[in-house]
């Protein structure tokens, strides 16, 4: 099964693949130079000191017939041409929202819901960020009320576990109630 994570710059995404993945995941990082200046946005997260320019790559074996490959996706606005490839023959997503600066994770909503392709809204808890429940964070997202919502730690493999967990109990559930 081949998953996203998405999201807006600095939201954790890499962190998340890191957190979880068996292997040592694959990641195109790169140093954040004086050449963004002017072209990503560092406000909240201004100690961020490296970027991905393509993809984070990780796997997990569920069992002998399941394995979940996970793609996480650039967050800048200059990498999302990535994006349409990486979402291809994705059966859901993860869409990873920072509190501080949700109003950025509507671009991965919206890029998901277009496209039709199923997917769950992670808070990454970030130390001394604002805290809103559940229900806040779905009522700021304007999400559809099947779109599950849960707080998390992508530093935390057991939970980044239970974030992808609740995503694919969701597309099981879509699947089932389709038949």
């Amino acid at each position: 099964m081949k998953i996203l994570i998405a999201g807006g710059f600095g939201v954790g995404k890499t962190t998340m693949v890191a957190s979880v993945s068996e292997v040592t995941p694959l990641r195109t990082e790169e140093l954040i130079t004086e050449l963004s200046s002017g072209v990503d946005d560092l406000s909240g997260v201004e100690t961020k000191r490296t970027t991905t320019v393509a993809l984070d790559f990780g796997r997990i074996t569920i069992d002998n017939s399941l394995v979940l490959y996970l793609f996480g996706t650039p967050g800048q606005d200059r990498f999302w041409f990535l994006w349409d490839e990486l979402a291809r023959g994705a059966l859901g997503a993860v869409v990873l929202a920072d509190t501080r600066r949700l109003d950025n994770s509507f671009a991965a909503i919206d890029f998901f819901e277009r496209r039709g392709l199923s997917f769950t809204v992670a808070v990454n808890c970030f130390t001394g960020a604002p805290v809103y429940t559940t229900g806040e964070v779905r009522d700021a997202l304007d999400l559809d009320g099947h779109v599950p919502v849960v707080l998390c730690d992508a530093r935390d493999r057991n939970s980044s576990k239970t974030v992808l967990t609740t995503l694919i109990e969701h597309l099981i559930h879509q699947a089932t109630s389709r038949v």
